[in-house]
């Protein structure tokens, strides 16, 4: 006899039965997953510098067009999102009411012969009628919580209990949370924020400038039910428009009131970290005209006409500055007064053509408190010769201008720091961060000033040594008097009749001739062989050591090295007695204090001459004005997120510690002894365990006992 050939489904039926099939689920839930793991790892909605800087041009661009930068709010992880909910709620539709109905069924026709194919089964015999015995039978099971229905037949009467049915209460309630939290984050994110500006003809801002400049078909109305941006609040200030970040700019949000921030607090642990940090604030509704004061913290939210403030985190709210512009190249420091947030013009150095440079400065921030590792070694002995500086040594431990290179803790606050940005014509931006008052690294007190060419990097720092008068005046007229031909010509010339030898007078042209070269290629005044096409001449150590390096053979490198570095500290230490001279000071005093500061003077000479600013800044004085950011959502998924989580919860507890049992027990009349009933029982379980066998031999020493 021939087969019927099988029933073949059609497309749409087969597409149903994917969409609907737990493997595609697992899918997509794997691609949300990788997804969110690149959405953590790299930083999103970042500025695309920075983008750039970190993976380089060809990968940035490839990135961006793949919306790595915005995962959450994507295209794609928005679809991949709505096909989970769709593939979750089919599988919900087509297996709920296969659950309820098992659920209502208690299998109570199962044959009693089938009873003998179960793993876990029993057959004994109880004392008394069929009757009597099933009266104790269903008052055990009641009061053991098995749910029982009773099925009288010819021959007996079968028993069918069940036990733990809240476990398939467990499926729909997980996969219902997952298709909850899912419409939840499709609320709250970016998908009705663009269905709104596609409605009302709303575009992304891409440019600059005051909030309240910004044309209207870049904002959206109070009323938008979902969104979730940002709202920067200076002291004394107020505002009511937030910032929602897109991907390729903003969209301002109008608020339906105003934030007034009275005042801005914040604490510190000894670290330097922020313990706390609330915002006093005033709310004026603009519909009502009324107001209200409240406080804001961290996860203490303000709720107002269903919108959420939270204590995001605060900033420079235009902190006023007041500095001294240091000439690098000589002449005379002026004053210069700033707003943290705006900039200014300062003139540079000059240009191919001769003509003034001009930059920008841009006041970008003011930290009060800096708590730092500043563990430091003691300072030299006294009475040691201070031209002897031992520059080998230091060179040895010498990992950078700002490098610390201890590992002992010793956290300390070292006192206000100013940042800015200068700004060349092309557009290239280097930062700057300057600290206000000296710090004591390695036994001698020093200016820190940093410099990065990217946000990217960290700061490299120079260090300044202070002078007796807690400044770097001296440093500065040593560098400037280091930049002067003559000075450097006077200053070789006494070096080398204090090192000549009084019987040997012939060595006292060579002598100055090498102490001019050593200054001459320390200031950068002299390329070296390797450099001479070099528009800037290379300066400081790096430009001894590349002299050393061509024009020195290799075995004798190192002997040679060492006398080059006393003849320029010999030298140097000559034209700082000059500086002194000039200023009208007399020579400085020959001790420990002096060594130090001419050790670290001539690291610092060495650093400077790659110091990428015609001036360095110092902060004079400063008024602080804080800012609060607040994150302001209005979010209706979040119920639903919430509901989901608590369904979740309910779920997986109910599905992993949850097991459903079924039981049954067959009650017929013993053959040929009326007084006896033959009792037969089975045991069914979702999840077979060792627990699942210890229950079951409890059922039978509870039930086929005498006496029951």
């Amino acid at each position: 006899m021939a087969l019927a050939p099988s029933r073949r489904h059609s497309p749409g039926r087969e597409l149903l039965d994917l969409l609907a099939s737990m493997r595609f689920a697992v899918s997509l839930l794997t691609v949300i997953c990788i997804a969110s793991i690149i959405g953590t790892v790299v930083k999103q909605r970042e500025p695309l510098n920075n983008y750039v800087n970190q993976f380089g041009p060809f990968w940035a661009e490839v990135f961006g067009k793949l919306d790595l930068y915005t995962v959450y709010g994507a295209w794609w992880f928005l679809l991949i999102l709505a096909f989970l909910v769709l593939s979750t709620s089919l599988c919900i539709a087509r297996n709920t009411p296969k659950i309820l109905q098992d659920l209502r069924n208690y299998k109570e026709n199962v044959r009693e012969q089938s009873l003998q194919a179960f793993h876990h089964k029993a057959l004994g015999h109880m004392q008394g009628g069929p009757e009597a015995v099933l009266a104790r039978v269903s008052n055990y099971l009641g009061q053991s919580g098995w749910k029982a229905k009773i099925q009288v037949r010819d021959r007996g009467v079968m028993v069918a209990a069940r036990k733990g049915s809240a476990n398939k209460i467990g499926y729909i309630a997980a996969h219902s949370a997952i298709v909850l939290v899912c419409l939840g984050g499709l609320l709250d994110g970016d998908l009705l924020v663009r269905g709104l500006m596609w409605a009302q003809g709303k575009t992304v801002y891409e440019g600059g400038g005051l909030i309240s400049a910004v044309a209207p078909e870049h904002r959206l109305p109070p009323g938008n039910p979902s969104f979730r941006g940002n709202l920067m609040v200076p002291e004394g200030a107020r505002a009511a428009t937030a910032v929602l970040s897109m991907p390729n700019g903003v969209v301002l949000q109008d608020l339906p009131f105003d934030v007034e921030l009275k005042k801005f607090i914040v604490e510190y642990y000894e670290t330097g970290m922020p313990k706390l940090f609330a915002s006093e604030v005033v709310i004026r509704d603009h519909d009502t005209g009324k107001t209200s004061e409240a406080k804001i913290k961290v996860n203490e939210p303000l709720i107002h006409r269903g919108i959420a403030l939270y204590q995001s985190s605060f900033e420079d709210g235009g902190s006023e500055l007041k500095l001294t512009a240091q000439a690098m190249q000589g002449g005379k420091p002026f004053t210069l007064e700033g707003r943290v947030g705006g900039n200014t013009t300062l003139k540079g150095g000059t240009d191919e053509k001769g003509e003034a440079e001009k930059l920008t400065l841009e006041f970008t921030g003011l930290r009060v408190i800096n708590v730092e590792n500043m563990s430091n070694a003691p300072a030299g002995g006294e009475g040691t010769d201070v031209r002897r500086v031992d520059l080998v040594g230091s060179l040895n431990k010498h990992l950078g201008s700002g490098a610390r290179t201890k590992t002992e803790k010793d956290l300390r606050n070292i006192g206000p720091s100013f940042s800015y940005k200068l700004v060349d014509a092309a557009g290239q931006r280097r930062e700057f961060n300057n600290y206000m008052v000296p710090v004591e690294l390695d036994g001698q007190r020093v200016f820190l000033a940093g410099v990065r060419e990217n946000l990217n990097e960290s700061f490299r720092y120079l260090r300044i040594p202070v002078d007796e008068q807690g400044s770097m005046t001296e440093w500065l007229r040593l560098r400037t008097a280091l930049l002067n031909p003559q000075l450097r010509d006077r200053a070789a010339r006494r070096y080398a009749e204090a090192a000549t030898p009084s019987d040997k007078p012939q060595m006292l042209p060579q002598l100055q001739a090498t102490a001019k070269r050593a200054l001459s290629l320390f200031a950068g005044a002299e390329p070296g062989k390797s450099e001479a096409k070099k528009a800037m001449p290379l300066g400081g150590l790096p430009a001894l050591s590349n002299f050393i390096e061509t024009e020195v053979p290799e075995g004798e490198r190192q002997k040679v090295s060492e006398v080059l570095l006393r003849i320029l500290n010999g030298s140097l230490f000559e034209l700082y007695k000059l500086s002194r001279d000039q200023a009208g000071l007399g020579d400085p005093k020959a001790d420990a204090q002096t060594q130090g500061f001419l050790t670290q003077a001539v690291l610092a000479l060495s650093d400077s001459m790659f110091y990428p600013a015609p001036v360095l800044l110092q902060l004079d004085d400063f008024k602080q004005v804080q800012a609060s950011v607040f994150q302001v959502t209005r979010a209706p998924g979040q119920k639903l997120v919430y509901l989901g989580a608590v369904l979740l919860i309910i779920g997986v507890f109910a599905m992993l510690y949850i097991k459903e049992r079924r039981l049954w027990v067959w009650l017929e009349s013993a053959p040929g002894q009326p007084e006896l009933t033959r009792v037969r029982m089975a045991l069914s379980c979702t999840r077979e365990s060792p627990d699942t066998a210890i229950e079951f031999d409890q059922l039978k020493l509870d039930l086929l006992k005498e006496g029951v």
